[in-house]
């Protein structure tokens, strides 16, 4: 997932910026439909059953780093990735997905264009990030010994 966002981040997000309201507008209704497909769901929703199921497998008493981290990685995903996908763009593709681009008056492109587009970025940067760090802690984790 932390790649996936990345990538958006990086190439989809800065390609829409330099195309017209209601280019940017229908790639997006287009993308958001094409992302729920059963390879995107099952990354997606795999992370958030199988990171706090990992945290629970490897905790220990007293808590060691390790089994910090892991579950931690769980927290971090399940909040900065699944949470705000949920809470945040999930509703502005919603809103995004109802509007009617043929009859919309290049005012009204514009407008949903400035409402959507910022704060679907904004979030997806919160995204990446959080996935990214929940990445990072796994990798640390798997690096420290069962002892530590």
């Amino acid at each position: 997932m932390s790649g996936l966002f990345f990538a958006y981040s990086t190439s989809v997000s800065p390609g829409l910026k330099n195309v017209s309201d209601a280019a940017s507008l229908a790639s997006m209704q287009s993308i958001n439909k094409a992302i729920q497909n059963p390879i995107f769901f099952m990354v997606f929703f795999g992370a958030l059953i199988l990171l706090p199921l990992n945290g629970y497998l490897q905790y220990e008493r007293p808590v060691t780093v390790r089994s910090g981290l892991f579950l931690a990685a769980a927290i971090v995903y399940i909040a900065g990735a699944f949470g705000v996908t949920i809470i945040g763009n999930i509703p502005l593709n919603n809103e995004l997905d109802k509007f009617d681009l043929s009859n919309a008056s290049e005012d009204n492109m514009r407008s949903m264009r400035n409402l959507f587009e910022y704060r679907w970025n904004s979030l997806n940067l919160v995204r990446t990030l959080a996935s990214t760090i929940s990445f990072s802690m796994l990798i640390l984790a798997v690096l420290f010994s069962k002892q530590a």
